[in-house]
């Protein structure tokens, strides 16, 4: 996500505990922003997830399995 957007989040929040507050139209952008976010933020660590072993003592190594799986 580019530093821009993050920008305009955090702008955003800071108005909303403002006492103006947010427009209908800003209390929209926020959300679609936020939601942006999230996902940009699910999907680097997912990748990161993915890309991660596990070492045992003996010094063998295994990816990381997803909860339930193996």
């Amino acid at each position: 996500m580019e530093q821009e957007k993050i920008d305009r989040i955090n702008f955003l929040a800071r108005k909303a505990k403002s006492p103006e507050g947010l427009t209908p139209e800003e209390t929209e952008e926020r959300a679609q922003l936020r939601a942006e976010y999230i996902e940009a933020f699910r999907r680097d660590l997912r990748s990161q997830l993915e890309n991660t072993y596990l070492v045992d003592e003996k010094g063998n190594k295994r990816k990381l399995s997803a909860k339930g799986k193996k």
